[in-house]
C-alpha cells in the first residue's frame, strides 16, 4: 500500500494518554524492545486512509438516523497461523451472504464492517492462569504472546505487534481485491444462499425469503436496474483499540484539516473493560476522529453514558459514536431500555448495535466455554422488541463469527450439542457462530423486520424456529454462566 501525501507516516502526535491509567495492557519485559518496535510502526504507512474513514463515519450517521442497518462481525480473534487467503474469503463470503439477506429484509443499506484486519489483541479477566499447578501469563492474542502453555509462549513480545500490521496489511490487500474484482456481486452472494438453503433444515422457512429476493432480482433485471443501496465493493474493518502501544504510532495527522486518525483501521472500539471515563483508552479515543465504538455491559448506568457521550463525542457528531449493547438474555429488556431513554433525552445522534455473544457465554459439561444459539437469537429479539417500544431504532448487530464449520456454539439449524463441541473447537478465547449459524441468525434478523413492519412481537415469529431447536441442551448436567467474557 502507498501512503497519500496528505497523511505523514512519520509525524509524533501529542501523547496526552500515557499519564492516566491504562487497563489490559501487556507488561512487555524490554521497554527499549518495545521503544524499536513502536519507531518501525510510526515509519510504516497507514493502513487506512482518513477518507475511508469519514465515509463510514457517513454510513453510520445514517444507521444513527434510522436509514441504514450495520452488519459487524468476524473472529473473535485472529490468529497468525490461521491468516490465509481461503480464511478471509470465506469469512467474508459470510458477512456478504448475511448482508444480502439483511438488505431485503430491512429495506435499507447494510453497512458492512469486519472484525477483521487489527482483532489480534484481546482483554482478559486475570492477568495468569493455572494448569497443572503451573502458573504463567495468561495468553492475550496473537499481537502480545502465543497460545501455547508454556513459558517461552507466554512471554509478551513486542516484535508481534510488527507481525501483526503485516498479516493486517495482508487482510488488508485481500479484502479490497475480493470486493474490487466483481467476487462481491449480488447474483453470486443470492446463489451462495441459495445452495445454504438447500442443505439447511429450515430450508422450508428460508425460501420464503429467497424467493422473494429472487423475484426482487428479476424486477431489477427486467428494468435495467440494480439495487441502488446495495454496494457490492464498499467493505470496512475494524478492532479493539486495545493495545496502545500499537494505535499510538500508528495514529497520523491529516495535513489538510489537522484532524487526526488512528489509521490501524476504520472503526475501532472501546472494550467494557476498558472504558473507565478516566482512563487512557478514552482519553486517546477523545483525539482521533475515526468512528468508535463502546461496548456497554450490564453495569452501565445512563449518567455513565451521558458522560461517555461528552468525552468521546462533545460536537454531537452524527456517525461518531456506536454504543455495542452487550447485557444477556436475560437482562436485556431491562437494562436497555432506561439508556435509550437518557441518551435519546439528551439529543445525542448515537447508533445502537447490539451484540448478543458477550452477555450469553457459558461453561459447558466439557470444560469448553460456549454459547447457545436460543441465547444469542433472544438477545437479538430483545433489542428490537425494546427499540419498537420506544420507537427508536435497532442500528445493528456485532457478531463473532467465521466462515468454517467450526463446533464452538451449540444450537442452530443443524442443532449442534455439547457432546458436538471438540470435534472443531479453533477458537483461542471466545466461541464463534459458524459459518451456518451466522446465515441463521440473518434469516431470523430478516423475519424480525417482518415483524417490525406487521407491528407484531417478534417473539412470536421465533415460535416454529425454537421448535425445531427444542432439546438442544444435552439433558443431566446443567451448563455454568460465565461471568467473565474477553469483551
Amino acid at each position: 500500500m502507498n501512503t497519500l501525501k496528505s497523511e505523514l507516516p512519520g509525524v509524533r502526535l501529542a501523547d496526552t494518554w500515557s499519564a492516566r491509567p491504562a487497563a489490559q495492557q501487556p507488561d512487555w519485559p524490554d521497554p527499549t524492545a518495545l521503544h524499536n518496535v513502536t519507531e518501525q510502526l510510526a515509519a510504516h504507512p497507514p493502513l487506512v486512509f482518513s477518507g475511508e474513514c469519514d465515509a463510514l463515519k457517513e454510513r453510520l450517521a445514517a444507521v444513527a438516523r434510522g436509514e441504514a442497518f450495520l452488519l459487524q462481525g468476524g473472529d473473535c480473534a485472529e490468529t497468525f497461523d490461521r491468516n490465509s487467503a481461503d480464511t478471509v474469503r470465506r469469512k467474508l463470503n459470510t458477512l456478504l451472504q448475511m448482508s444480502a439477506v439483511l438488505t431485503y429484509a430491512a429495506s435499507m443499506p447494510v453497512v458492512k464492517v469486519g472484525r477483521l484486519a487489527g482483532q489480534y489483541a484481546k482483554p482478559r479477566s486475570s492477568p495468569t492462569e493455572t494448569l497443572g499447578g503451573v502458573t504463567l501469563p495468561t495468553y492475550r492474542g496473537d499481537a502480545v504472546n502465543g497460545f501455547p502453555f508454556t513459558a517461552e509462549a507466554r512471554v509478551p513480545d513486542p516484535e508481534r505487534l510488527l507481525r501483526m500490521y503485516q498479516a493486517s496489511s495482508d487482510t488488508l490487500d485481500l479484502v479490497r481485491a475480493f470486493t474490487k474484482g466483481g467476487h462481491a456481486s449480488l447474483d453470486q452472494v443470492h446463489e451462495w444462499n441459495r445452495d445454504f438453503i438447500a442443505g439447511s433444515p429450515l430450508r422450508e422457512k428460508y425460501e420464503l425469503i429467497a424467493d422473494a429476493i429472487d423475484r426482487a432480482l428479476h424486477f431489477m433485471r427486467a428494468t435495467g436496474g440494480r439495487p441502488e443501496h446495495f454496494d457490492d465493493t464498499e467493505f470496512f474493518v475494524s478492532h479493539e483499540g486495545l493495545l496502545l502501544d500499537y494505535e499510538t504510532p500508528l495514529t497520523r495527522r491529516e495535513l489538510r484539516s489537522g484532524r487526526q486518525y488512528a489509521t490501524s483501521g476504520h472503526m475501532l472500539w472501546i472494550g467494557e473493560r476498558t472504558r473507565q471515563l478516566d482512563g487512557a483508552h478514552v482519553e486517546y479515543f477523545s483525539r482521533v476522529d475515526n468512528p468508535i465504538g463502546v461496548k456497554l455491559g450490564p453495569t452501565t448506568t445512563p449518567e455513565t453514558a451521558l458522560r461517555l457521550i461528552d468525552r468521546l463525542d462533545p460536537d454531537r457528531q452524527p456517525g461518531r459514536l456506536t454504543f455495542v449493547i452487550r447485557m444477556g438474555v436475560d437482562k436485556i429488556r431491562d437494562l436497555l431500555p432506561p439508556l435509550v431513554e437518557r441518551v435519546v433525552a439528551e439529543g445525542a445522534p448515537v447508533a445502537w448495535v447490539t451484540d448478543p455473544m458477550h452477555g450469553n457465554t457459558m461453561g459447558a459439561p466439557s470444560g469448553h466455554k460456549t454459547r447457545r444459539f436460543d441465547d444469542i437469537l433472544g438477545e437479538v429479539s430483545g433489542f428490537f422488541e425494546v427499540h419498537r417500544a420506544l420507537g427508536t431504532h435497532p442500528g445493528g448487530i456485532h457478531v463473532e463469527l467465521t466462515g468454517d464449520d467450526v463446533t464452538e456454539c451449540v444450537g442452530g439449524g443443524h442443532d449442534l450439542d455439547f457432546p458436538d463441541l471438540p470435534e472443531r473447537y479453533e477458537s483461542t478465547c471466545d466461541p464463534r457462530l459458524n459459518r451456518s449459524q451466522s446465515l441463521d441468525l440473518a434469516f431470523m434478523v430478516a423475519e424480525f423486520f417482518g415483524t417490525e413492519r406487521r407491528a407484531v412481537d417478534p417473539a412470536a415469529a421465533l415460535g416454529p424456529v425454537r421448535r425445531i431447536m427444542a432439546g438442544s441442551a444435552t439433558p443431566g448436567t446443567a451448563p455454568r454462566r460465565v461471568a467473565e467474557t474477553s469483551e
